[in-house]
């Protein structure tokens, strides 16, 4: 029952991640993309905290009393990382289509296992080389090679989905050791936020006239995909090992490139349908190839 219940958490996080990207996409007609990402994640922590002072404080006290610095070691690269995975992925959206940005972050899935060998030791399994080859090959079907700002944008995803892939591993160790389902989350976004501020204050103007125009994309991004969609995440991680909610998460590339097209009339080319095909194909049989070896050995 739990694994159910985990696995839908999971559907409906993807879901809302893959419709993410539109708002995500059409939030920056009067906005820069810090200042969207910067209110859009301060929304997420203010819509989660109600959750943690329901659920969670008595838990907090007990399970992080003694262990603050193991908490802070952990909750700190959990929170950089999804920084730098979302603020590469939100800059990308200014030069490329979301189809684009969504099939090229799912380049984490295969990344997670040769992170993980490179930092942990942890052995590769052999599907993670042609899952790779693939990825390459449909990854230059679905990029505009001839369009320099297309290559630019896709270029920034697949920097961002290095660090959505160490953010998925540091998700999975924290979520072992800290049973804070909503605290994560809600520390998390906090960490995004502020980050993005500082870039805000850098690079861009706050304008609150022009963030009010952007009111139901930041709504949209920041309650669902910044507070519930990640709260639903460290959910069904909790009784889904990496390899079948990875899975299942790869297909907001799908959702999104369908949004994409009924929303914003972002067709894709047969080249580009090949390569989110290729790519999807690489990324499911990186993870169906080990559990099916496992089951029928």
């Amino acid at each position: 029952m739990k694994k159910a219940i985990s696995f839908i958490c999971l559907v409906v996080c993807t879901l809302i991640w893959g419709t993410a990207f539109i708002a995500q996409a059409t939030g920056m007609d009067n906005i820069g993309p810090f200042t969207f990402n910067s209110a859009r994640f301060y929304v997420g922590f203010l819509a989660v905290a109600p959750f943690v002072f329901l659920f969670e404080k008595k838990k907090i006290k007990q399970q992080i009393k003694n262990k603050t610095s193991e908490f802070l070691k952990l909750i700190i690269p959990v929170g950089t990382f999804l920084f730098l995975g979302c603020i590469f992925q939100q800059v990308s959206l200014l030069y490329t289509d979301v189809a684009n940005s969504a099939f090229f972050t799912i380049f984490y899935v295969p990344m997670v296992p040769i992170i993980v060998y490179f930092l942990f030791s942890e052995k590769l399994h052999w599907s993670i080389w042609p899952s790779v080859f693939a990825c390459v090959i449909g990854g230059y079907l679905l990029s505009d090679i001839n369009n320099i700002e297309v290559r630019f944008g896709d270029t920034l995803v697949l920097i961002g989905a290095v660090f959505w892939a160490l953010h998925i591993i540091y998700i999975g160790k924290i979520i072992l050791k800290f049973d804070l389902p909503f605290f994560i989350a809600l520390m998390q976004n906090l960490i995004v936020a502020t980050l993005s501020f500082i870039l805000v204050l850098i690079f861009e103007e706050i304008d609150f006239s022009k963030i009010k125009l952007e009111t139901i994309e930041i709504l949209y991004a920041g309650i669902l995909s910044g507070g519930a969609a990640f709260a639903l995440q460290l959910f069904g991680q909790k009784n889904i090992s990496a390899a079948p909610a990875a899975i299942v998460m790869s297909l907001e590339g799908v959702v999104a490139a369908i949004s994409a097209w009924i929303i914003l009339s972002q067709v894709l080319g047969i080249n580009n349908i090949v390569g989110c095909l290729l790519i999807l194909g690489g990324v499911l049989l990186s993870q169906l190839a080990p559990i099916y070896e496992k089951n029928y050995k």
